[in-house]
């Protein structure tokens, strides 16, 4: 099997990106990731997509995209896997130009849910609970977090004041942040008297879907220098499924997915959690992101949200953790998220993340989730010397 690096990224600013609609915001992002590669080919084409068809009625985004960049006919896809359909479609463009399928690859995601209703938008994004079991009887994907939330604070004493310092903690790497949907901070006494949106689950607990997309070229290791002077290694990959229905669940304070594509991603890496600089990590809900924390091996269960109490996931903390907002303020544009949190990972590796920078950062993870745990994907990165 190949080594596989990423040579150029692209990515546009997160928002309600009323004038654009979802080809031209995949094209900006893949020309700039062009453009910055300057390579003569693209061998095959991988689109991280969660909900078109539901909000913009459009489905085979693969060929749409292709012909919109002016690709001449490379085999193209969409890669649906709820909002972890970006940290997937990323999988498969790894895995193809790892066995020696193709030599140049684009991943992208893209999401826009501007274009409907908020309510629609909550129907979209519970498609990736189980229908029949959940959503049918009105459980949105907060609903179901609500509860998540709820029995993690029965078992392991951990108060609403030490959650909510994840968000806090978000909006302050967002501030510095200029693409991020919010950049600006918040305190924790802002995120206890925000509404409620499932108790105990509250506003400012919440990430908010956004338009945007965001681009990757991979290419083999042994390559990627006539490129660019800044290669970085996907060192490991790893990715699971759970049970989608929680109701089938033994434990709800874990997510079994994100161990196992944790353990998969760490062993293909020869890496251990402790090796890891700087992480992107799946905070949907601030309960997912605590619990996504201690399930990747950087915290004991039930000590994640002390730790951020404590300063040691910001930059020159234990472990920098979502250091351009996370999904809660930088945006979470479902689809393309998984590929945001690559694109900030490459850039804290080359040296490139501005205000955020964690310094002599070597190894970067990122971690995307679909659904309530129903989907994990990890991806663990190296800076080449």
């Amino acid at each position: 099997m190949r080594k596989v690096a990423v040579i150029a990224i692209g990515y546009t600013k997160i928002k309600e990106h009323w004038n654009l609609s979802i080809r031209d915001l995949f094209t900006e992002a893949a020309i700039t990731a062009l453009n910055e590669a300057a390579i003569d080919r693209v061998d095959a084409l991988y689109v991280g997509n969660m909900a078109s068809g539901y909000c913009q009625h459009q489905e085979h985004l693969g060929a749409l995209m292709a012909d919109y960049m002016g690709l001449k006919s490379p085999p193209a896809v969409k890669i649906e896997a709820a909002d972890a359909s970006g940290g997937m479609a990323l999988r498969e463009g790894f895995q193809a130009v790892a066995s020696g399928l193709h030599d140049f690859v684009v991943v992208g995601g893209v999401e826009k849910m501007s274009d409907v209703l908020t309510s629609d938008v909550t129907y979209a994004i519970a498609m990736g609970a189980d229908q029949e079991y959940e959503a049918f009887i009105g459980a949105t994907f907060a609903a179901l977090s609500a509860m998540v939330k709820r029995i993690y604070q029965h078992k392991y004493h951990v108060s609403d004041e030490l959650i909510a310092t994840l968000p806090v903690h978000c909006h302050e790497m967002a501030s510095k942040n200029p693409y991020a949907q919010y950049p600006f901070k918040i305190t924790v006494e802002q995120v206890l008297s925000s509404p409620f949106v499932a108790e105990p689950l509250r506003l400012l607990e919440c990430s908010s879907p956004g338009d945007g997309a965001a681009i990757l070229i991979l290419c083999p290791l042994e390559k990627a220098r006539n490129f660019t002077d800044t290669p970085v290694e996907i060192a490991g990959v790893g990715a699971a499924t759970d049970t989608i229905a929680l109701y089938q669940r033994d434990d709800l304070t874990t997510f079994k997915a994100i161990i196992e594509a944790a353990n998969m991603a760490y062993k293909m890496a020869r890496v251990e959690p402790g090796e890891v600089d700087v992480a992107e990590i799946h905070d949907s809900f601030s309960i997912t992101g605590i619990i996504s924390l201690e399930d990747l091996g950087f915290f004991e269960k039930g000590e994640a949200a002390k730790a951020i109490y404590e300063g040691e996931v910001a930059p020159g903390g234990k472990i920098a953790v979502n250091t351009f907002g996370g999904l809660k303020a930088r945006g979470h544009p479902a689809g393309a998220t998984g590929i945001y949190q690559a694109v900030e990972i490459v850039k804290q590796l080359r040296g490139e993340a501005g205000k955020n920078q964690v310094d002599g950062a070597e190894i970067g993870l990122t971690q995307n989730v679909g659904g309530v745990g129903g989907t994990a994907i990890v991806h663990i990165f190296r800076r080449l010397r």
